[in-house]
């Protein structure tokens, strides 16, 4: 997993002054780097009695569709307002400077379905969190959460303490 790493770009002060930016682009566009991200992530929930998987927007799009093909089971979209186009279900949550919003249609998730939410970045934990709460709402139970890689520094793991959460890579 160390030699994921080398295939992150760092981009210092994006999207502000201050913040280090992990650009996962550089690794996506590396045939070994996506195989080995995509095998990693199946090979860790390939005993996990998953449903279907559900992504985040925008960069969860990435990995979530492509693992739940590699499951074989359905994927899932959580999107930001007004994208999705039939009844949805939604839920506002905090970030660091103000609030946003999630949504994903009402019929997306039957009672008593294990989801499996993944996105490209745990950091704060708030959006997964927020997803989270999503599945729950529409009686549906959270699989686990899985990332490609964790802002340990930023403790997002505490907001998801009562779910299993997984990530292949550790900054």
């Amino acid at each position: 997993m160390t030699n994921l790493k080398s295939l992150i770009r760092e981009v210092p002060d994006f999207p502000k002054p201050g913040i280090l930016f992990y650009d996962i682009t550089t690794l996506m566009k590396d045939p070994k780097g996506w195989r080995c991200v995509v095998d990693s992530l199946k090979d860790h929930y390939k005993d996990c009695k998953v449903d279907a998987v559900v992504g985040i927007e925008a960069r969860g799009f990435f990995f979530a569709p492509t693992l739940a093909y590699a499951l074989g089971v359905g994927f899932i979209p959580v999107r930001k307002p007004k994208k999705l186009p039939a009844e949805t279900a939604s839920i506002e949550y905090a970030l660091e400077y103000g609030a946003d919003r999630l949504e994903i249609h009402k019929d997306a998730i039957s009672p008593g379905q294990r989801v499996l939410i993944v996105d490209d970045v745990l950091a704060t934990g708030g959006t997964a969190a927020a997803v989270a709460s999503l599945i729950t709402q529409l009686g549906g139970e959270v699989a686990g959460l899985g990332f490609v890689l964790e802002l340990d520094f930023l403790h997002g793991r505490e907001k998801l303490a009562k779910y299993e959460v997984f990530s292949l890579l550790h900054y």
